[in-house]
Formats: C-alpha cells, sequence, structure tokens
C-alpha cells in the first residue's frame, strides 16, 4: 500500500492537470479566441488608426486658415491632347500625370510648396460643380507628397478640374468645444454621484439596523401581537394618508396667502410642543393616574396632528419663497429653484412620514395590547383569541400580497385576488396558531432580519444601467434618472455595509447601557451610534467614489453624465472626443480617491 500512494498521488494531480486543460479549452471554445483576428492586417491597421486618435484627444483647437488649390484637367483625351496652364509657383500648386484620361483610368498628382506635413481631400469637380471625393493625400517635411488618383466615370467631354484642400493652425491654441462639453457633462457627473450618495445614505442608515442580526436576535413577542400588528399597521398607513390628505386641504385653506402660511406655521408649533411637554413629562414623584395617562396619549396624538399640519404649512411657505426668489437672483436662479423643489419634497414626504408615524403609533399599541392580553388573559381564552387574530391576520396578509401582485400582472379576478387568498391566508395562520402556545415569543426580529436581507441582495444584483433604463421611462433621459438609479444601488449596497459593521460592534457597551434600563432605541443610540460613526463615514465616501465610477456607465442607458456624451462620441467614430472623456473620467476618479482618504484621516 505504502508504495501504491506516490503512484496514486501522481496520478490524481495528471488527472487534475488533464482536467485544467479540458476546462480551458471549453473557455477557448465557448468565448470563441481566434488568434488569426489578431494577425489581420485590416484589423491591425483600424487597431493602430484608434489607438493614434485615442493618444491626441481633443483638448485644444485652432482657427484654421483654409488653402485651395486647383489644376485643369482634360476627360477624356481630345485628338490633340490637352496642355493644363501654366499655374502661379510662388505658392502650394500641383500638376497632373497625365493632363488628360480616360473615365476609370488612373492618374498621378503631385503638390509642392504645401505646409510641411500637412494634408487634406483631393476631389474631381465636373462641370456639374459637384464635389466628388477621389483621395487624400499627406504631404512630406519638404511640403511634397504625390499620390494616385482614379478619375471617376464622366459622360460628358470637357475641360474638369482637379482640386486639394489643406487647412493650417493659425494663431494660438483654445479649448475645443469638446472639452468644454466634456466639463460640463463631468461636473454634472460628480454631482450627480453625490446626490445619489446623499439619498441613498439617507435611507441605508435606518434600513441597516433592521438588517443587522445582532440587533434583530432579541425582538421577540407573542403570536397575538405579531396578529395585532399585522392588522393594525395596514390601518395606520391607511389612517396616516388620509390624516395627511385632509392637513393638506386644510393648509390650502389657510394658505391661500403668505400672511395665513407664516400664521399657520407660528401657530403650529406654539400648541404642539407645550402640549408634548405636557404629555411626555421628564420626571414625576408619584405614578400618574389611567386617567392622566389616557389624555397625556391623546394630547400626544393632538400634537403630531398639529405638527403634520404644521409641516404642510412649512412645505408650502418654501415653495412659495422659492419661487418668489427664483426670478430675482439672476445667475443664482437655481438657489430659488433649489429652495422650491426642497419645499416640493417635504410636502411629497409629509404622506410618507404621517404613514410611518401612524403604522408605527398603531403597531405600537398592537403590541402593548398583545403582550398585556398574554400576561392577564388565562390559557384557553388566550388560545381561541389567538387562533382568531392568527386567522384573520393570515388573511388579510395574503390578501395585501396578492393585490400587489395583481398590480403587475393584472388578474383582474377577485376569487385569485382576494377569496382564495383570504382562505388559504386565514388557514395557514389558523395551523400557526394551533401549533404555537399563545404565550411563546416568536423570534419575529430574525424573520424581519432575513426579509431586509433578502431585499438587499435583490436589489444589489440588478445593476444600476438596469435601473436607468426604468427611471429613464418615468422621469426621461437626463442625470435625474442616473440619480434615482444610483440611489436605488447606493441604498442596498449601503445597508448591507452598514449592518455588517452593525454585527461587528462591542458586546460590551450594549449590554452596559441596556443594563441601566434603557430601552431599545436608547440602547442603540447611545451604545451602537458611537462605534459605528468613522465606518458609516468611510464607507459613505467610497460610495460617493464607486457612484462617480459607475454614473460613467448609466450613461450609456440615458442616466446622463459624462457617459452620455462618450457614448455619442464612441458612435460617431470621434475617437479623439472619446479619448478626452476617458482622460476627464481617469482624473475625476484619480482625484476623488484622494479627496475622500483626505477625509477619511480628517475624520477617522
Amino acid at each position: 500500500m505504502k508504495n501504491l500512494k506516490p503512484i496514486l498521488r501522481s496520478l490524481g494531480i495528471g488527472l487534475a492537470v488533464i482536467a485544467v486543460i479540458i476546462i480551458y479549452a471549453f473557455g477557448f471554445q465557448v468565448t470563441k479566441v481566434n488568434l488569426d483576428e489578431t494577425r489581420n492586417p485590416r484589423r491591425q491597421q483600424q487597431l493602430t488608426r484608434i489607438l493614434r486618435a485615442l493618444a491626441k484627444p481633443d483638448l485644444l483647437t485652432y482657427e484654421k486658415e483654409e488653402v485651395i488649390v486647383t489644376q485643369q484637367f482634360m476627360v477624356p483625351c481630345p485628338d490633340g491632347g490637352f496642355t493644363t496652364p501654366d499655374v502661379d509657383r510662388s505658392g502650394p500648386y500641383i500638376t497632373i500625370e497625365p493632363a488628360c484620361a480616360d473615365p476609370r483610368s488612373m492618374v498621378t498628382v503631385k503638390g509642392f510648396n504645401f505646409q510641411p506635413n500637412s494634408s487634406g481631400p483631393i476631389a474631381f469637380i465636373p462641370t456639374s460643380q459637384v464635389n466628388l471625393g477621389v483621395g487624400d493625400f499627406e504631404a512630406d517635411a519638404n511640403g511634397e507628397f504625390t499620390t494616385e488618383i482614379r478619375i471617376p466615370a464622366r459622360p460628358d467631354s470637357a475641360v474638369q478640374t482637379i482640386r486639394t484642400i489643406t487647412r493650417t493652425n493659425v494663431g494660438a491654441p483654445k479649448i475645443s468645444k469638446t472639452a468644454v462639453d466634456t466639463w460640463d457633462k463631468i461636473v454634472e457627473t460628480v454631482f450627480l454621484a453625490l446626490l445619489a450618495t446623499t439619498l441613498g445614505t439617507l435611507f441605508a442608515i435606518p434600513l441597516s439596523f433592521i438588517a443587522a442580526k445582532n440587533l434583530m436576535k432579541d425582538v421577540k413577542s407573542p403570536l397575538i401581537s405579531i396578529a395585532l400588528n399585522l392588522l393594525l399597521i395596514p390601518l395606520g398607513i391607511f389612517v396616516g394618508i388620509q390624516l395627511s390628505n385632509y392637513g393638506s386641504q386644510i393648509a390650502d385653506l389657510i394658505s391661500r396667502s403668505v400672511v395665513g402660511n407664516i400664521a399657520g406655521l407660528v401657530i403650529a408649533p406654539a400648541i404642539a410642543v407645550p402640549l408634548v411637554r405636557w404629555a411626555l413629562p421628564q420626571a414625576e414623584l408619584t405614578r400618574p393616574s389611567p386617567k392622566t395617562r389616557i389624555l397625556r396619549t391623546l394630547g400626544l396624538i393632538v400634537s403630531v396632528l398639529i405638527g403634520i399640519l404644521g409641516l404642510q404649512f412649512l412645505a408650502k411657505i418654501v415653495i412659495q419663497l422659492g419661487d418668489f426668489l427664483a426670478p430675482k437672483l439672476g445667475s443664482f436662479t437655481f438657489l430659488g429653484t433649489f429652495i422650491s423643489d426642497m419645499g416640493d419634497i417635504l410636502g411629497m414626504s409629509i404622506v410618507v412620514i404621517t404613514a410611518a408615524l401612524a403604522a408605527g403609533i398603531f403597531s405600537s399599541i398592537g403590541d402593548r395590547t398583545g403582550k398585556l392580553i398574554t400576561s392577564h388573559v388565562n390559557k384557553p381564552a388566550a388560545k381561541a383569541l389567538s387562533m382568531l387574530l392568527s386567522m384573520l391576520a393570515g388573511a388579510l396578509l395574503a390578501v395585501l400580497v396578492m393585490q400587489s401582485l395583481n398590480w403587475f400582472y393584472e388578474f383582474d379576478n377577485l376569487a385569485v385576488t382576494i377569496y382564495w387568498p383570504a382562505v388559504i391566508g386565514g388557514a395557514i395562520g389558523l395551523v400557526t396558531s394551533v401549533r404555537m402556545a399563545p404565550k411563546d415569543d416568536l423570534p419575529v426580529g430574525i424573520v424581519l432580519y432575513y426579509i431586509a436581507r433578502t431585499v438587499f441582495n435583490a436589489l444589489r444584483s440588478i445593476e444600476a444601467l438596469v435601473w436607468v433604463i426604468v427611471f429613464v421611462v418615468w422621469v426621461g433621459i437626463g442625470p435625474f434618472a442616473g440619480v434615482l438609479a444610483l440611489s436605488l444601488h447606493t441604498i442596498a449596497a449601503l445597508a448591507k455595509l452598514y449592518s455588517e459593521q452593525v454585527e461587528s460592534i462591542l458586546p460590551g457597551p450594549m449590554e452596559a447601557v441596556t443594563a441601566t434600563g434603557a430601552n431599545r432605541l436608547q440602547s442603540i443610540v447611545y451604545a451602537v451610534v458611537p462605534q459605528i460613526i468613522p465606518p458609516y463615514i468611510s464607507f459613505t465616501m467610497y460610495r460617493w467614489d464607486i457612484n462617480v465610477r459607475m454614473s460613467t456607465i448609466i450613461g450609456f442607458a440615458g442616466g446622463g453624465g459624462i457617459g452620455f456624451l462618450l457614448y455619442q462620441n464612441i458612435n460617431l467614430l470621434n475617437y479623439r472626443g472619446a479619448s478626452l472623456q476617458m482622460l476627464a473620467i481617469a482624473l475625476v476618479v484619480a482625484s476623488m480617491d484622494y479627496l475622500s482618504s483626505r477625509l477619511r484621516e480628517k475624520a477617522i
């Protein structure tokens, strides 16, 4: 056996080598590797032309002076022959040998006294004065050239003209139009990436805590609380949207003038702030009575409603202020437009904010009610209530899921979208409640963790180049579509990076803060946030760098930025212009890398 081991080892190595060779051979076949194409003279010539064009970026340009040189030519040769007239030989001139020829025959054109190393087209001008290109020339260091051209087929017999055109640089160099366009687009690219990074970061930070396993694994609730949450959260979202709509209508009635807006903006916080201070006292010597707690809860709800109304007033007055300033700022009109847009964004966000607040309040009520029922109701009653609520929650959840799918696939069948989902969802909820004890805590946090991770992975797997196609349909071709596409991809990418950083924090500070009696929010603020600020800053800066590079790609699909210009020049075979755009991209990426490294050194 000992003698067989070396043989078996050698045999295994040999088989592994053969397997690798077969794999790579198949890879060559699949990728269609063709080395003969690399030796093709035509392709080598094209490659040389492109590389030379890329090495000469279209950065500077000159005023051009055009020099036209002509010589007469006879087609076909007359019986007595044809003699070209004398030309002025003190400047550029051309000769044609022979001076006459039949159609489709070859003649030699020689040039003298041209600008050294100049070049240009050669044209045949018949009596119809139609410009027929027949070749190109390139003068040597002495300003001379010799080239052959083919005479076009012309039926008429007359004196024709051979013409050459040269364009020479005059005066000092100046920045080319391509360079100006590239500068405009590279600035657009940088700010496109900046806005996408900012917007993505704002959403990724709160979502990252949901996707952190160490924070979510301890989030547990009894089945009754979960069922109540599933029933009350959609109701809370609906109530929040309705409240936002009513608040907008009230604000529209009051804010028909700037004075009304200002009055509403002043009165709303003047009422809401004292209510909040009364409803949330800092310290109390005695436990308040149930009636006081109910009144404080109502006061808190009223203060939230007044606060939402105040946000409506704020949004409208910001829009009015921006519209007022925009025409008066001259070159800084964009500042007024920006202020107006901020008010518009705030107005659109109020619906989301209100729905989220209402959903949070209803969720808190459902969670507390479920825990109260679980701890104070006997086991049979809790079991019966758990079965009923779970069945209702399962039915509602299944119907909502199918309604979402119906929006995409348009089933338009009540049995498919409502009846069968309600029955199946209710049955699943009932089976779950039968199998689970009503007082057992279920790991709802882990479920939310896996859902969040799955969503982030799905969003990250779709490149921004695909997302920009969707947003171009929504908002049109341009950088705004690029901002939205990069923002969505940034949210998924940063949320994953942020959550992994949260999972790697030291557990000691979290345990210490929790031991003092702090709730979950306080524990995150005082134990988690101080540990994650430096890496969050680093990841955000790195993402800005990535977005600058990605924005050059999404321009190929209409997402604006330098990529849009690069795509156009490549399609037009303008490789000198494309070379300038690639050079600008390289300089910006290098500058961003240096800037981000310096900022990380300062901030971390």
